[in-house]
């Protein structure tokens, strides 16, 4: 997928927003989760995240998805990782 592709489909699936964003070299971010939902392009380099007990690495081209309050960590590879983010804040429901 590329970049225009990528931005379409986030605006279809109700992302408001884009950030261009990268991780230094050999980065490891311990286990955490995010308020979002996340979706990313990797644009340059490669990342591996860990989630579940499953890893898995992402190179340029590649796209994910994350649910929100997923715990999972992330580890960049030896040239760091460039990538696309489009977080979604879930509405809370009205009371």
């Amino acid at each position: 997928m590329d970049k225009p592709e990528f931005e379409t489909a986030l605006r279809e699936q109700g992302y408001q927003e884009v950030a261009d964003r990268r991780m230094e070299p050999n980065k490891t971010n311990p286990e955490h989760s995010h308020e979002f939902d996340a979706r990313l392009l990797i644009l340059e380099g490669a990342i591996t995240i860990t989630r579940e007990g499953e890893e898995r690495t992402y190179h340029a081209g590649d796209t994910f998805a994350m649910s929100a309050g997923c715990l999972h960590t992330e580890q960049c590879g030896p040239d760091g990782v460039r990538y696309l983010a489009g977080p979604r804040y879930r509405q809370k429901a009205a009371i």
